[in-house]
């Protein structure tokens, strides 16, 4: 076992790429380090039991390494094989939620059992880039050619985006709608079709937003959140505060004040305000270049594949880029009051079990599609 441990670290030629694997091991070390701290007050106030949150993470932790080991031993053709019944399933969750569903902050987004709370639009993302990579290899020529394999997709997507506006989850929407135009667009659709989708989108998403006030409430506020710092601008200016105090090197592990019952969800969508409170832009910057390279292997990874021809891999590890690339972008601009509040985490970082699995998941699904390409080329780690 020694042995093999020492080779795996050491040796010339490793099974998976273990910058990869480096990258993700750090992103959870940083991710308990920070929701130990992020979660103490919440944690004391809710159950008197101050490292609550901390032990449960710890649970995901654990169980999410089980599951990148085991979805890095599976090989890609079977994880395409059943990438069909995989979005199926994840579509029948997604309508179960919405009866069944554990209510917290008037959304239904969570499936109870027990210990663990599962949220079907996690599962949607990962089972809607393999199902849809799977369909832009089967169909690429007409995809190319005919207006009907742009539009089959779109029109699944119209029928998930009611399941998921039910929930009510705007952002897991943006995520996987922009998901389907990435992965059909390195497809090959054609620039036209884009420009006549993106309009049509753009007035439904503004008539969405109109809509509902809560959802125009965030758009407005979060372009000046002081306006009302006490109604609808007080969390991304206890947000912009965090930031603030940070500064370049962070006020120090433990000594957030944001986190002290003023920042709501201070461990889930906003732990990025407490990790640059108390890590200030250079720990901000630590994580989002681990992020970063995360994003790059997969989508390098997936444009090298498909540079070769239309390959269920390319598009499955381009998917999975653009899918952490997103939400990156979308947590941290919330935070930071660069976009509107949106209720997604940050991957690999955020408190929860189904994102931080799913997250694990895709990742080695990644690692998979690595190790398979190099294997095919006879080539070693890039």
């Amino acid at each position: 076992m020694l042995g093999a441990v020492q080779h795996f670290f050491l040796g010339d030629r490793p099974v998976f790429d273990r910058k990869l694997i480096l990258a993700v091991l750090a992103l959870l070390i940083i991710s308990i380090v920070l929701i130990s701290s992020a979660s103490v007050m919440e944690a004391f106030t809710r159950y008197g039991d101050s490292t609550h949150y901390l032990k449960r993470q710890l649970v995901y932790t654990v169980a999410g390494l089980a599951v990148f080991i085991f979805t890095a031993a599976i090989p890609v053709r079977v994880l395409q094989r059943i990438s069909t019944y995989f979005l199926f399933f994840s579509l029948f969750l997604l309508v179960v939620v919405l009866f069944v569903g554990r209510e917290i902050n008037e959304a239904k987004r969570w499936i109870e059992f027990g210990f663990f709370n599962v949220q079907p639009a996690e599962l949607l993302k990962l089972s809607w880039v393999l199902y849809l990579s799977s369909y832009a290899q089967r169909r690429i020529a007409e995809i190319r050619t005919q207006r009907k394999g742009f539009y089959k997709p779109l029109a699944f997507i119209c029928v998930i985006a009611v399941m998921l506006l039910l929930q009510p989850d705007f952002g897991s929407f943006v995520v996987v709608t922009a998901i389907t135009f990435g992965i059909l667009f390195v497809a090959g659709a054609g620039l036209l079709k884009y420009i006549l989708t993106g309009f049509v989108v753009s007035v439904i998403g503004g008539l969405l937003i109109w809509q509902q006030p809560y959802r125009m409430e965030r758009v407005m506020s979060f372009r000046n959140p002081w306006l009302d710092e006490f109604g609808s601008g007080y969390q991304l200016t206890q947000s912009l505060m965090a930031f603030g105090r940070g500064g370049m090197t962070g006020q120090g592990l433990g000594n957030s004040i944001q986190k002290l019952g003023y920042l709501p969800e201070a461990h889930t969508d906003f732990v990025t305000a407490i990790l640059g409170e108390e890590f200030g832009f250079a720990g901000m910057m630590v994580v989002l270049c681990l992020e970063f390279f995360i994003v790059l292997k997969a989508v390098l990874l997936g444009m090298a594949i498909l540079r070769r021809g239309p390959d269920f891999k390319g598009f499955a590890a381009f998917g999975i880029g653009l899918w952490f690339c997103l939400q990156t972008v979308i947590n941290i601009g919330a935070a930071s009051g660069a976009l509107p509040t949106k209720g997604l985490t940050l991957p690999l970082i955020s408190y929860g079990g189904s994102s931080l699995m799913l997250s694990m998941a895709a990742v080695a699904i990644v690692l998979r599609i690595d190790f398979e390409w190099r294997s095919s080329n006879n080539a070693g780690a890039p």
